[in-house]
């Protein structure tokens, strides 16, 4: 009896002694999350069939009055599963059947301060977040640092974006997660700006296979973070938003009511891509914030403002495009900036009439302003406070306005946060869908917010008519997209610009590199459920009659989505599928011709129609039928694309 005594004594006072190990695995058993607390201090590692994918990398949270990252001991754990199944069509696969094994440890701290670590762990995906209680007087807790850490192996290379610096770029409207990507590097090359890196992030551990490291479940109880600048050693670790961002406005540190949960930090673990791109962890472990007030429609748009600019802005030149979408069986049109000024609010309700004679929706842009950016274009201070924009939404309600675009956030911080969902919940309220622009990445909310569409949050179209250097690395950007950004969130970027020369005349301007067939094909790799495409009207004389066919029928939501074969920053071939419909496409960024084999099993004896480019790298149409090898071979121009499509 004295000897156990002694024992227990020991585990009690002194924890940092003794290394104590947990484990949780996923339910195939192939996914592995390794705890470990070590003098006081709690850590994990992730394998994947015995391969080590993530080191031993740090956990924790601290602030003033808080430390809950040292001398930490575990009085209490427990594992159990999770099932669930939920419908959400605005995200790559329609019906989803989530199964996690889930980890809850509950610490203690000397001053005897808890902190609840949960880890859910589903085939291919990790989630983990913290959960602190009330723990005495203290009901609030400003988090100064998250621990939460990400130690790759030294083999790793990095397929990373930089966060941008506050207040820098036009008008001072970023980060705005628009910075090109460095790909296939080795760890420890600092960032462009030396503030870290945006989510999603990349990795490839040697041959081992790949990790997407992200976050989601963020709303306006935290604020988003980032990744930390890599160490030498392969440490990337949690990053709050910098205090400059937002003109300097409020704390860069998010502060959490108690009891109270941080968003999830999610990793998608993979030997190949396929997980990768199919994965559907943002949305798993989220839930809805509110209840749609009204079954919200997606579908296509055409969007003057793309090819004509500022200068489309005007009463006729909307009709024109209102007459483009009715042409096309389009659903809306989207109206950009300036619209108050240019056409004004009587001359908007008489093109939401003409609009609906026709059968064809309005969607109206504005500025989020405030005081965070000097953006000039209006309307203004329309979506920054409530009883502005309330009035606003009551105005677009009324005369029949189906969704609007916000634009130029420019920040992470906690507060620019809380704007984002209350534009979203009030605008449910008014029977709105919204997408955002200039703007952070969506973490969740397709499936946290039923009237969101999506954002754009990545390097768009619109630096296609800005930049010649935009269209000379455009295919190599397609080919990351579903790997990296587009894996997490829907992605509003503008695809689909027939004209060779980027202006209203089709004359000049700069110069698409890419081919007709590369642009159809990006309707299909670019996943959002509202796609605003840069058709123009004489497009529709320009264009062959199977591109403008193929335009006519293409979804903007899908049932499934599958991976068939790429690599990030060469090419990529995927599959979505449409009620009974498959759509496959491709697209090629490398500078030589390239012909791959593309196994397709679920059209097996079907004869699909082969959209491609021929030698001239001109559009072209054809047949073929799927032998019972189930194989086709499909070859890509540089530059090129190709589509496939059968029932």
């Amino acid at each position: 009896m004295r000897q156990l005594f002694f024992t227990c004594f020991l585990l009690a006072v002194l924890p940092a002694a003794f290394a104590q190990e947990y484990s949780v695995t996923s339910p195939d058993g192939k996914l592995h999350v390794k705890l470990t607390l070590t003098e006081g201090r709690l850590f994990y590692a992730v394998e994947l069939n015995g391969n080590e994918m993530l080191e031993k990398s740090p956990l924790g949270l601290q602030g003033k009055s808080l430390n809950l990252a040292e001398r930490l001991r575990l009085i209490e754990q427990k594992t159990t599963s999770i099932e669930t199944r939920y419908q959400e069509p605005k995200i790559k696969q329609r019906q989803v059947h989530y199964k996690a094994n889930e980890w809850r440890g509950r610490l203690e701290n000397d001053a005897k301060q808890h902190l609840e670590v949960i880890f859910r762990v589903s085939n291919n995906n990790i989630a983990f977040r913290y959960h602190v209680p009330q723990v005495g007087e203290p009901a609030n807790f400003s988090i100064e640092r998250e621990h939460s850490g990400f130690k790759f192996p030294p083999v790793t290379k990095t397929f990373l974006t930089p966060q941008a610096s506050p207040m820098i770029g036009w008008m001072k409207t970023k980060p705005s997660y628009e910075e090109e990507y460095q790909v296939d590097q080795p760890l420890g090359i600092p960032s462009k700006y030396g503030v870290g890196y945006t989510f999603p992030a990349l990795f490839r551990v040697g041959d081992k296979g790949w990790v997407l490291v992200s976050e989601t479940g963020v709303n306006g109880a935290y604020c988003a973070s980032k990744l930390s600048e890599g160490s030498e050693d392969g440490l990337f670790s949690i990053a709050f938003p910098e205090p400059g961002e937002n003109n300097g406005i409020a704390s860069a540190n998010p502060t959490i009511p108690l009891p109270g949960y941080t968003p999830w930090r999610t990793l998608t673990v993979g030997s190949n891509l396929k997980p990768i791109v199919e994965t559907t962890i943002p949305f798993d472990v989220v839930e809805p914030q509110y209840k749609a007030s009204k079954e919200y429609s997606f579908g296509r748009a055409t969007w003057s403002w793309l090819e004509w600019q500022d200068g489309s802005i005007k009463f006729e030149d909307q009709k024109k495009f209102v007459d483009l979408s009715a042409s096309l069986g389009y659903e809306f049109v989207l109206v950009d900036n300036w619209w108050d000024a240019r056409i004004g609010r009587d001359k908007i309700e008489e093109l939401v009439a003409y609009g609906k004679g026709k059968g064809v929706g309005i969607c109206l842009w504005y500025n989020s302003n405030g005081f965070w950016n000097d953006a000039p274009q209006t309307p203004k201070n329309k979506m920054n406070t409530a009883v502005a924009r309330k009035q606003e939404m009551a105005w677009m309600q009324r005369i029949g306005i189906k969704g609007i675009k916000v634009d130029f956030f420019g920040g992470d911080k906690q507060e620019t946060l809380q704007l984002y969902e209350d534009i979203l919940s009030d605008a449910n309220d008014f029977g709105l869908t919204v997408i955002f622009h200039g703007c952070t990445l969506p973490r969740g909310w397709e499936r946290m917010y039923p009237n969101f569409v999506g954002s754009e949050a990545v390097l768009a179209s619109e630096n296609l008519i800005f930049t010649q250097h935009a269209n000379d690395t455009e295919a190599f950007n397609a080919t990351l997209h579903p790997f990296i950004r587009n894996a997490v969130a829907s992605m509003d970027f503008g695809p689909v610009l027939l004209n060779k020369r980027h202006n209203r005349e089709n004359s000049g301007g700069t110069t698409r590199k890419t081919t007709e067939t590369f642009q159809l094909a990006t309707s299909v790799l670019f996943q959002t459920p509202v796609q605003n495409f840069g058709i123009t009207p004489n497009n529709l004389e320009e264009m062959p009659e199977h591109v403008i066919d193929f335009m006519k029928q293409v979804p903007t939501t899908w049932d499934e989505t599958i991976f068939i074969d790429g690599y990030p920053g060469r090419f990529v071939v995927l599959a979505r599928r449409k009620n009974d419909t498959w759509y496959i496409a491709g697209v090629n960024a490398e500078e030589k011709e390239k012909t791959i084999s593309v196994y397709l099993p679920m059209l097996s004896g079907q004869t699909l129609q082969l959209l491609e480019d021929n030698q001239a790298r001109e559009p072209k149409q054809r047949s073929v039928k799927l032998t019972k090898s189930k194989i086709v071979k499909l070859t890509l121009q540089a530059g090129g694309g190709v589509l496939l499509v059968g029932h």
